[in-house]
């Protein structure tokens, strides 16, 4: 495994993929955190969009929270049961439902933003506080640019590509492109695999 001292040829301690295995840990320690509560991440998401944006219509903020429709309609009925988030109608251009959050929702969330806090220090804790100023920084710069690149991907490469073989023996084997000419390569570990 990469040991930070000297650069790795394999492909799977690259940038893109240790910020994949971070995010994937972080992740895991969040849901582990807000499960603990009775929580999800739609839970958190809705709670942070209704702190940060104010009230809101229903639909408006699973749209605003990028919230998905079944996770989000439950994560709010949730949120109403428990006295969290609060639920006024409105008639103004016809009828409608408008969330605030409460006290009690707003306590909460801080209690999610401290659970956030300490998953930051477990992860975090072989870096001193300049090495986490500077990442912190960093990785603001790679989330603005793939923001502003998230329209635009990089096309694939055409070239191999794995396929398993039939017949007697089964295998995992590396289809060259046929304009490149090259036949396939057999006995190669497969992605994954």
């Amino acid at each position: 495994m990469y040991d930070g001292r000297t650069g790795s040829t394999s492909p799977f301690e690259q940038t893109v993929y240790l910020l994949s295995t971070a995010g994937r840990a972080a992740d895991h320690l969040l849901a582990d955190r807000l499960d603990s509560r009775g929580m999800g991440r739609a839970h958190q998401t809705l709670l942070s969009a209704l702190a940060q944006l104010g009230p809101h219509g229903r639909h408006d903020l699973v749209e605003r929270a990028a919230a998905t429709g079944t996770d989000a309609d439950q994560a709010l009925d949730d949120l109403l049961s428990a006295g969290l988030v609060h639920s006024m109608v409105v008639h103004i251009g016809g009828r409608q439902e408008v969330l605030t959050i409460t006290p009690a929702g707003q306590a909460a969330l801080d209690v999610l933003h401290e659970d956030a806090s300490a998953v930051q220090e477990d992860l975090l804790a072989p870096l001193t506080k300049g090495q986490r100023a500077e990442l912190n920084s960093l990785l603001r710069r790679v989330c603005a640019a793939a923001g502003r690149g998230a329209g635009r991907r990089t096309p694939a490469r055409p070239g191999p590509r794995w396929v398993l073989t039939g017949g007697q023996r089964r295998r995992w084997v590396v289809e060259q492109d046929a304009a490149a000419g090259a036949a396939a390569r057999p006995d190669r570990a497969a992605p994954g695999r």
